[in-house]
């Protein structure tokens, strides 16, 4: 079990998923990572000195050397944030019909706010397929046509080259996975891998790539209109908004005493969604997390308001509980086009709720 160092202090959620999907599969059952958690008292065997000559490197072996079939991501199955990433990539685009076609793997769930916010229209409309409840390992390939297939996931790749198919996988980033799909890569054309790459550096010693799902600050007017909970009446709010695109564990994720995120990693780390109107796409983790809203009302420090994507089973109990307002199932993206930051009017009137933002925050260009 490996203690891995130098990595970035804030990993988002995606870069552990992926990291951890592809370790188990590689024979790792548990690791630990400097600055996320207790570390353990441990005598080390050895030392593996892996940075970016070795990352190019071995990207460099995955990388196809052949005619690809197919091009799949998502395995785990693709998160809201990289069905994000995806549609972000193919916005205003089309598949190059001599290109390999491109499938998108997700859960229902995910597929489900994916339609609601608009990006899985994005992602068929370029003539790429979102599929749901399923993933690119256990698929039963055409091989008379599948004879090599293209991935962003380390996991798949491990698993789609052995067990159930058995097909020769390569490997490249998200943005060059999508490339060739548009033809504008081919293979052993490298120049995507060095175009635009705006490297950050937290620490001289902790260089990174900024992930592609950054994006432009919404600017403008926007007004949207979903559903409230029959348990509740007409309101009227104006607030903050506190707004990510990654799910929130209340039990877990959120201080119980102060409302604010405790989670490295988690796109909202260190934010506090008290007296703010709280926007994200749902819960997620234990149905013990109402008790923690509880919690959060009775200190005084709950959101305002909550508003999802879809309606949240562990959210939507304890705001019909306390009366705290709740909205969701929108008809436009309002995680895209509201700012984390930006004044927003949350209002209830007989059955349908509006959102609408007064006033946008600041950015630093």
């Amino acid at each position: 079990m490996p203690m891995i160092f130098g990595l970035p202090t804030a990993l988002t959620h995606d870069q552990k998923k992926a990291l951890t999907a592809a370790s188990a599969n590689y024979g790792c059952p548990l690791l630990y990572i400097d600055g996320q958690g207790e570390q353990p008292q441990a005598v080390y065997q050895a030392t593996l000195r892996f940075g970016q000559a070795e990352l190019q490197q071995r990207y460099e072996q995955l990388a196809p050397k052949t005619a690809v079939s197919l091009i799949t991501i998502g395995c785990p199955q693709a998160s809201v944030g990289e069905i994000r990433a995806t549609a972000e990539l193919l916005k205003g685009m089309h598949l190059d019909p001599d290109a390999p076609p491109l499938w998108v793997f997700t859960s229902a769930a995910n597929k489900a706010i994916a339609e609601k916010i608009g990006l899985a229209e994005i992602i068929t409309r370029s003539g790429a397929l979102l599929l749901e409840n399923s993933c690119p390992e256990v698929v039963p390939y055409d091989k008379n046509w599948v004879h090599h297939i293209l991935t962003n996931s380390m996991k798949a790749e491990h698993y789609i080259k052995s067990g159930l198919n058995s097909i020769p996988t390569s490997v490249m980033r998200l943005r060059d996975c999508v490339a060739i799909a548009l033809g504008e890569l081919e293979i052993g054309d490298r120049r995507l891998e060095i175009k635009n790459k705006e490297t950050i550096t937290p620490s001289p010693l902790h260089p990174f790539t900024r992930s592609p799902t950054d994006h432009q600050p919404a600017t403008g007017t926007f007004t949207a209109h979903g559903h409230g909970l029959p348990s509740q009446t007409d309101f009227s709010i104006t607030a903050v908004a506190f707004v990510t695109d990654t799910p929130i564990t209340l039990l877990g994720f959120v201080n119980r005493e102060s409302g604010v995120i405790e989670e490295p990693g988690h796109p909202a780390d260190g934010q506090s969604m008290a007296g703010k109107i709280a926007i994200f796409p749902k819960g997620s983790g234990s149905t013990v997390a109402p008790y923690v809203l509880l919690e959060l009302f009775y200190r005084g420090k709950a959101p305002l308001a909550i508003v999802n994507t879809e309606i949240d089973q562990q959210s939507a109990p304890a705001c019909s509980l306390e009366n705290i307002p709740y909205a969701y199932q929108f008809d436009n993206d309002i995680i895209g086009n509201i700012n984390n930051g930006d004044s927003v009017c949350l209002r209830r009137k007989g059955s349908v709720v509006s959102i609408e933002v007064v006033n946008r925050v600041e950015t630093v260009s």
